[in-house]
């Protein structure tokens, strides 16, 4: 996601006269034209070759589905799911062909603003490497396969809350980044969904406990995604994105929404403990990794810097396997299933 490495393809550049000094933005009007005019687009189809097999697979973030398929098979297994299962296998694949296809689909719709943002600009689309449409094709059947996956493999109830969150994240979320910062807590409820997928998968219901799983992962998104957008917000002032690092200069908002977030995810962290379904390990893990995790949103909110934005959202990338490895170990060690 913050690839720096990523930049435009020589054809695109060449055909919009990207400036040749370091760090210059394209002329948003040309970038526009190439996905506008038909005669740029034919030219720009002219030197596709064989399909890019490498390029369709980044498209569908590979990180990110795998994060998905994590946090989907441990709602799985908290539910009293077997682990060696065709009934897991059946889960994982519906929700990651499910988030792959959302990940290509978001991609598809922001190649335009994409190709103006230098961590984004070398992407398959902006950077000319791929016809979008078949981008699009490949992205609409991911999605359809994952959901009808998951319909007939494992419940309806499951295809209902994956078709949830390919619809939010690619119709609501999506669209609302270039109109409000609120587009971040959007984009973190499909982020926060697998999990009670998961949980669904084996239960058929959602229940308190299917919530709570929802809410870390909600909770946990807040600080990471905005100290990410702190760190960007150069990249999407360039794209027009108005994040809340953007309109918010001082960083005043960006830091008291990571604080406050972050304090929510203590008591919230805690509820797999209070609902039966974890005990005292995990409580006093989760409290401890919740507590560190808030720190580090407070040391940011003090001095609003970039190293403070880079230890934050650091501090997001360990906390979460680590809370989610010790709820898996303290609920492995739990034999009561919870009903």
């Amino acid at each position: 996601m913050l690839d720096s490495r990523e930049r435009p393809g020589p054809g695109v550049a060449r055909r919009l006269h990207w400036p040749a000094a370091a760090g210059a933005a394209p002329d948003s009007n040309a970038m526009a034209r190439v996905f506008r005019s038909p005669a740029l687009a034919t030219e720009a189809r002219a030197g596709f070759g064989p399909l890019a097999l490498a390029d369709l697979a980044a498209m569908t973030k590979p990180g990110i589905t795998l994060m998905v398929a994590l946090t989907t098979a441990l709602g799985f297994l908290l539910a009293g799911g077997p682990v060696l299962s065709w009934q897991l296998a059946a889960a994982l694949l519906g929700t990651c062909l499910v988030a792959a296809g959302a990940s290509v689909l978001n991609q598809f719709w922001e190649r335009a603003t994409d190709a103006l943002m230098r961590r984004t600009a070398g992407r398959p689309l902006p950077a000319g490497r791929l016809d979008p449409d078949v981008a699009l094709l490949f992205g609409v059947m991911l999605g359809i396969a994952g959901l009808l996956e998951l319909a007939l493999a494992v419940n309806a109830l499951t295809a209902a809350l994956g078709a949830a969150a390919l619809a939010g994240y690619v119709f609501v979320y999506t669209p609302l980044k270039k109109v409000s910062s609120l587009a971040t807590v959007v984009g973190a409820i499909p982020g926060a969904l697998p999990p009670m997928m998961g949980w669904c998968a084996v239960r058929g219901e959602i229940d308190l406990a299917a919530w709570a799983l929802f809410g870390i992962l909600f909770f946990w998104q807040m600080p990471h995604f905005l100290a990410i957008a702190w760190l960007c917000r150069e990249d999407y002032a360039r794209g027009g994105f108005p994040m809340l690092p953007v309109i918010d200069p001082g960083g005043a908002w960006t830091a008291r929404q990571s604080v406050l977030y972050g304090a929510a995810l203590v008591p919230v962290s805690l509820l797999p403990s209070l609902l039966g379904l974890a005990g005292g390990l995990y409580f006093a893990g989760a409290l401890a990794l919740g507590l560190a995790y808030l720190g580090c949103g407070l040391a940011f909110a003090r001095r609003r810097s970039t190293p403070g934005a880079r230890r934050l959202m650091l501090a997001s990338l360990l906390y979460l396997p680590a809370v989610l490895a010790v709820l898996l170990l303290d609920r492995l060690a739990l034999p009561t299933v919870l009903h």
